[in-house]
């Protein structure tokens, strides 16, 4: 799938994998190895953005995947996200989609959403919304994984 496939199409929470198409390096090519991981690997989809057009500058949608969190004695100290805009050249693929019934508990970005928490029901939601706390969090029930059109541009209708 291309990026602009997976920003269409892919429900916040999915397991996506994106890939250069290359074969992985050997591993006594320890920078190869390193080049090549930084466009190979799987993320979670957290968030995405609408792209924005004005008479003198323009800029295209985009969605963020969650790589990794890096934590010392329990305390998250690093976030791994990147961003990839719609232009992107990577093919992508969507491993896992969130299932029926589970519970999303989302903040906005701008005109665009940002996935906190993915919780088994909204039970668990709701608990996880008690120990922390986001202004303005609000919980999306997982009623459809296959659907999730979204807007190209700001202020467009999905």
């Amino acid at each position: 799938m291309s990026a602009s496939d997976i920003y269409r199409h892919a429900p916040l929470g999915s397991k996506i994998r994106f890939s250069n198409g290359e074969p992985r390096p050997p591993d006594r090519f320890t920078r190869k190895v390193r080049a090549w991981e930084e466009e190979n690997g799987t993320g979670t989809l957290v968030q995405w953005s609408p792209g924005f057009e004005s008479g003198t500058w323009s800029s295209p949608p985009t969605f963020g995947l969650h790589i990794a969190t890096y934590a010392s004695y329990g305390v998250p100290v690093i976030v791994l996200r990147r961003i990839y805009s719609t232009t992107s050249q990577l093919q992508f693929e969507i491993i896992e989609r969130p299932r029926f019934g589970m519970a999303r508990i989302l903040t906005a970005i701008g005109e665009g959403d940002e996935l906190q928490h993915l919780a088994e029901d909204e039970a668990a939601a709701q608990s996880w919304l008690t120990r922390h706390r986001y202004h303005g969090a609000r919980i999306d029930m997982v009623v459809d994984p296959e659907v999730a059109n979204r807007p190209l541009l700001r202020g467009m209708a999905a």
